[in-house]
């Protein structure tokens, strides 16, 4: 399952190897996301060559894929050859280990992040505690139910949450949980908070069930939740280590520079011998600061997202392909770089590609692009397990993020 291979001395980070069924997983990791068991822009044949160890799929987009119009769950999709091919790694065309989210991030995003702007870190905190408008979701003991495309409903609960990501196959999944916001007050927070760990329960509970039907194995992970407020993140911490996880996922949302102190209110509370994923979370800097508090795993958009946009990652920082500056830049996405874009594509083809009128050259552009991104955090996420395997974490921090501008 999970093995630690090497702790660092002087900070938390740690060096691991997490066991799959479609292969191992070394720690700590970058998750990329391919939220309909697609990376965006990436053919299947492009995913082991930007060092991808392993992607998340998200459980609340692929509900029409395992749910009928009458919402009952389809039990059969064509899976071809392979006894360890899944929907997911059909899907993606690749055999590599796989995670699900539970669909309780979309409590926040779709119930209150569109209409609020707000994402997973808020940059100015609100100067007093507010409610959660409830919006385009209702929530209650059984699960939430969302609104959608002019008021039809659409239903996700812990059980049902566990026997979808039971039938998309994925090598870890998650329990089913309520994300709240980081503008959300004391008082919600501690409402969401008894919701969040009496469905953690009840996501144990079906997925025991889940594995004498089908007879597989996946690996579940609890969820720590409890927003802004130190009493309840521990008290959750406490909680869901607490219980016969697999490992433990780490979620809600932050105000700028929380998420260092948050996790040193959580991580000493969860099980040492077990593996701790960040949800959502994955700028350089907060990478970083995440492996160096005890974190193993962690997921983001920012790379594969931002390349659509046309913003380039490399060792000196980023810079947008799309101004005008690089139209007749020949030098390449970045020095020294070995990624399959960086070995033909420079810097002024990328930029007529992003410009061009014809959609097909667009795409194109946002391949090289999303290539060039996953491999970038790919690699530097192999740099900071190499980093720890010689003792020399912090140092690598520290010149890293010296140049990163």
């Amino acid at each position: 399952m999970f093995k630690i291979l090497k702790k660092d001395k002087k900070t938390k980070a740690r060096l691991g190897v997490l066991s799959t069924p479609h292969g191992n997983i070394q720690t700590p990791c970058y998750v990329m996301v391919a939220t309909r068991a697609q990376v965006k822009c990436l053919k299947p044949s492009d995913i082991k060559k930007t060092k991808t160890q392993v992607v998340i799929a998200n459980t609340y987009h692929l509900l029409g894929k395992i749910l009928n119009p009458k919402h009952e769950i389809l039990n059969k999709f064509k899976i071809q050859n392979s006894k360890f091919q899944t929907f997911l790694t059909q899907k993606l065309g690749v055999n590599i280990p796989t995670m699900t989210d539970s669909g309780g991030f979309q409590v926040f995003s779709l119930g209150f992040g569109p209409k609020n702007k707000v994402g997973k870190i808020l940059s100015t905190l609100p100067t007093s505690q507010v409610g959660y408008p409830q919006r385009k979701i209702k929530i209650t003991r059984r699960g939430v139910y969302f609104s959608i495309d002019g008021g039809r409903k659409k239903f996700l609960g812990p059980s049902l949450s566990i026997k979808i990501q039971d039938k998309l196959g994925a090598d870890i999944i998650f329990a089913f949980d309520e994300c709240t916001s980081p503008l959300d007050s004391y008082d919600y927070n501690k409402k969401a908070l008894k919701r969040t760990h009496r469905w953690a329960e009840i996501s144990l509970k079906c997925k025991v069930k889940s594995e004498k039907l089908s007879g597989k194995h996946q690996q579940l992970f609890g969820i720590v939740q409890g927003g802004r407020f130190k009493d309840l993140r521990v008290k959750s911490a406490k909680f869901v280590g607490s219980l016969p996880f697999d490992g433990f996922g780490i979620g809600g949302s932050f105000g700028k520079d929380e998420m260092v102190k948050t996790l040193k209110w959580i991580v000493p509370w969860l099980p040492e011998e077990k593996p701790r994923h960040l949800l959502g979370i994955g700028r350089v800097e907060d990478v970083f600061n995440a492996v160096e508090n005890g974190i193993d795993l962690f997921d983001c958009v920012i790379p594969t997202r931002e390349a659509r946009h046309g913003r380039i990652y490399t060792k000196t920082g980023h810079y947008d392909i799309l101004k005008h500056v690089y139209k007749n830049k020949k030098s390449l996405l970045e020095k020294g770089c070995k990624c399959e874009t960086c070995k033909k594509i420079s810097k002024s083809k990328l930029h007529n590609l992003f410009k061009s009128a014809q959609p097909i050259r667009q795409a194109q552009g946002k391949r090289y692009a999303t290539i060039h991104n996953v491999w970038f955090f790919n690699n530097l996420l192999e740099e900071i397990r190499g980093s720890i395997q010689r003792g020399k974490f912090i140092e690598f921090k520290k010149k890293f993020l010296k140049n990163f501008n």
